[in-house]
């Protein structure tokens, strides 16, 4: 009996030494809001030795269970806030203890004497993309066209975007596809404010649409990610062969579970298309030159917000709304030169146009650093009106009857799309997704002719109403491993496209379908500790975009217009990409491509009535090979940058012509990007290149070259940015000819030259790093709209 109570007694003492309580609190900021996500570590106390850590809840509570008898600190901390620590926590067998923590906002007073030095532009290299951080960049990006010139090899000639001879370049911005604006609107009167990086996407993977046979260009938009408010006012004003101004202002918050930031710009930009043609017909001479300067005004807004309901869920919404409008008049005069005697025709083309659109971007994610889902939609609704009055003008002496030309375009796009990612070991992630869109286009032209009598009427064989219904169902798989020195890519894309195309006008419709399984893969290895190789594949089909499916004529001047072509079908593209890097810099590149039944711009030329014009054909095949060195300036002390040359091939051959096309050019092009920094902390960056020429479709063009100069400081404790960019510097046209058929042309482009700007952009209130980031969504919706200027 004895010896049991013994036990007892013992037992009961073990107990109570033993006894196991609990802390628990809350974690709140000054206005007594819950600061979820807060560390919260549990120590013994007088030892740094952490015992247990947790995260603080939603509601801001934290909670630790099972504490044995004894004294205990707890500590608090979380980004932007000071580190506080409880006093001497006493546990023993008979209470549990609580202890709420109230956070202070850490400001310290040096923070604004800490400096971050980057090299600048950041250039890197993988197997499917070449990314350009042009986020400390000290030139003045005043539109989209001035940041696609920063990415090494890239070529803005005669309006169009070419990289290593192809110049079917898609521009993507964070993922979504921007083609429902002409390419040289979008270059021109996009903004490019808040723009951090360039991925020049050569490969492109499982995850990103098909469509395409060129380069893709994806912009990617700073996000906030930093703690607290804060923004930016910016002032630009230029000279581009007259007056542009740009004012913006952007304002941030990140707080607790609400993210937002809202922004907004105005500008009235400037530019200027010279267009001298030259053509031989006969015994005479034609002699074309347009004069065509503009002065578009923009107004852009924008806002989003993120709501992060719990560590694994969140949801957020953006909205965007861009409106421009402007009035040019384009001067066309036309000098026939026939044995000795010379006509004349001169005619003035009044162009109205205003266009807005308005992007909505909802989403969902769920992530919980294994398996992460994005659910997202897009929706894009884009319109434009377009007046053209293409009146003869002073004492022509070669008959014309005026037209006019009205034309309207509605552009409705519906996306809803799933990815989901899965992290099947350190070494291996799986991703999958879905996607489908919903394309709805409708273009009115309407085309007078003035009659004898004075009065416009309708032109029966120009005038057109043309809807384009498209629905594009895709799907997708992709699997990434890495084992040892090796990393292995390899996906599987399936889409499926219904494309009906009715022309009011003519009564007719065409109604398309395609369904194909696009494959990608690269493979890559380390051959030392900085020297990489990697090898990639894909798979890739250009569909027509809807402009060039719309039946329209559109005249530019009396002798000169464009025409669509509504049987056009899709081209498909094979293509391989080689790659050395240096700690993780490209340094060495070759890359080949094939495309069959390549979309082409063929020029024509009507004999009888002296007309030139240009429609996209499909054409048999094009062979592109391209060679590139790319090489560091690091080397030369106080030096940062870049330069390279590539060497390219392009070959366009068709039977099918009359007589058979097969035109082929070798090309080089030098590049480079270098910065320095000058006495009193002054920064100055330069860009340039130069090419020996090459093949802009049908046109044969020469050398062509181009150097910009910026230079920057900063006052206010950094506060206040100035800079100051010379654009243009090197006066050089654009100058090609065509030889081919009946077609004898020669071609002079010009645009401003020797521009200058000076930005004024000032930073307020406070932020610190916080690595809470959403990722945009890899998809985007595929709209290939482009309209008239």
């Amino acid at each position: 009996m004895l010896k049991t109570l013994l036990s007892t007694f013992l037992l009961l003492a073990s107990l109570s030494m033993f006894s196991q309580s609990t802390i628990s609190g809350n974690v709140l900021d000054e206005a007594k809001q819950p600061l979820s996500f807060t560390n919260v570590v549990l120590y013994e106390n007088e030892s740094d030795m952490p015992l247990k850590a947790v995260i603080v809840e939603d509601n801001g509570a934290y909670r630790f269970t099972n504490v044995k008898n004894g004294s205990y600190l707890v500590e608090a901390s979380i980004f932007g806030y000071k580190t506080q620590r409880s006093i001497v926590l006493n546990i023993d067998s008979t209470k549990n203890v609580t202890f709420d923590f109230i956070m202070k906002e850490d400001i310290p007073e040096n923070l604004g004497e800490v400096v971050i030095v980057a090299k600048k532009p950041v250039i890197t290299q993988t197997a499917e993309k070449l990314v350009v951080n042009l986020e400390n960049s000290e030139m003045v990006n005043s539109n989209v066209r001035d940041v696609i010139k920063k990415i090494p090899g890239m070529l803005i000639t005669n309006g169009n975007i070419s990289y290593a001879g192809q110049s079917n370049i898609r521009i993507l911005i964070n993922g979504k596809q921007t083609n429902y604006m002409d390419m040289q609107t979008l270059l021109r009167e996009m903004p490019a404010d808040n723009i951090a990086k360039i991925e020049l996407v050569q490969q492109p993977g499982a995850e990103y649409d098909a469509d395409g046979s060129g380069a893709l260009i994806n912009i990617i938009l700073k996000k906030n990610v930093k703690l607290g408010t804060y923004g930016t006012l910016k002032s630009m004003v230029g000279y581009v062969d007259d007056f542009t101004f740009r004012k913006s202002a952007s304002i941030a918050s990140f707080k607790d579970k609400i993210n937002w930031q809202a922004s907004a710009s105005y500008s009235r930009g400037s530019w200027r298309e010279n267009l001298q043609i030259i053509r031989k017909i006969g015994d005479e001479v034609y002699d074309q030159i347009s004069r065509s300067p503009f002065d578009p005004n923009t107004l852009r807004l924008s806002a989003g917000l993120d709501y992060y309901i719990n560590k694994k869920h969140s949801t957020g919404i953006s909205v965007r709304r861009t409106g421009s409008s402007s009035n040019r008049v384009t001067d066309n005069v036309t000098n026939i030169t026939n044995n000795g005697t010379m006509e004349s025709l001169e005619t003035d083309n009044r162009f109205e146009r205003d266009w807005k659109l308005y992007v909505i971007n909802p989403y969902y994610e769920y992530d919980d650093e294994v398996n992460k889902l994005t659910l997202d939609f897009n929706y894009v609704d884009y319109n434009s009106t377009n007046e053209n009055n293409l009146f003869q003008v002073g004492q022509s002496t070669v008959a014309y009857d005026n037209q006019r030309y009205f034309q309207d375009a509605d552009y409705k796009i519906y996306t809803y799309q799933a990815d989901y990612k899965r992290q099947l070991s350190k070494k291996a992630t799986l991703s999958a997704g879905f996607k489908y869109s919903d394309v709805d286009s409708d273009s009115d032209l309407k085309s007078l002719v003035q009659d004898t009598s004075g009065d416009f009427v309708n032109n029966s064989n120009q005038t057109n109403r043309f809807l384009i219904d498209e629905n594009i169902m895709a799907a997708y798989a992709k699997l990434n491993v890495s084992v040892d020195k090796w990393s292995f890519s390899g996906g599987l894309r399936w889409e499926q496209s219904e494309t009906v195309g009715t022309s009011q006008n003519l009564n007719t419709s065409l109604d398309r379908t395609i369904a194909k399984f696009f494959p990608s893969l690269s493979v890559s290895r380390e051959i030392t500790d900085k020297i990489s190789a990697n090898l990639a594949y894909s798979y890739r089909i250009q569909r027509p975009s809807y402009e060039t499916l719309n039946p329209f004529v559109y005249y530019y001047d009396p002798f000169t217009f464009e025409e669509g072509n509504p049987t056009l079908k899709p081209a498909l593209t094979n293509s391989f990409r080689f790659n050395l890097t240096y700690e993780n810099q490209p340094f060495f590149s070759a890359s080949y491509s094939k495309t069959n039944d390549v979309l082409f711009q063929i020029v024509s030329q009507d004999d009888a009535t002296s007309e030139s014009s240009r429609s996209t054909i499909n054409l048999a095949n094009n062979e592109n090979w391209s060679f590139s060195l790319f090489a560091p300036l690091s080397f030369i002390k106080g030096l940062e940058g870049y330069t390279g040359v590539i060497v390219n091939y392009a070959n366009y051959t068709s039977e099918n012509l009359n007589p058979v096309l097969d035109t082929s050019k070798w090309s080089m092009t030098w590049f480079t990007s270098a910065e320095y920094k000058l006495p009193w902390n002054i920064q100055s960056e330069i860009s340039g290149y130069y090419t020996s020429g090459g093949l802009e479709g049908q046109i044969e063009f020469e050398w062509i070259a181009g150097i910009d100069i910026a230079f920057s400081k900063k006052f206010l404790d950094d506060k206040l940015k100035v800079s100051v960019e010379l654009e243009e510097i090197i006066d050089r046209k654009f100058m090609g000819a065509i030889n081919y058929d009946n077609v004898n042309a020669n071609f002079i482009s010009d645009w401003p030259r020797r521009n200058v700007f000076l930005q004024l952009s000032y930073s307020f209130g406070k932020k610190y790093n916080k690595s809470k980031n959403r990722k945009n969504s890899a998809g985007d919706e595929v709209d290939r709209i482009k309209t008239k200027q």
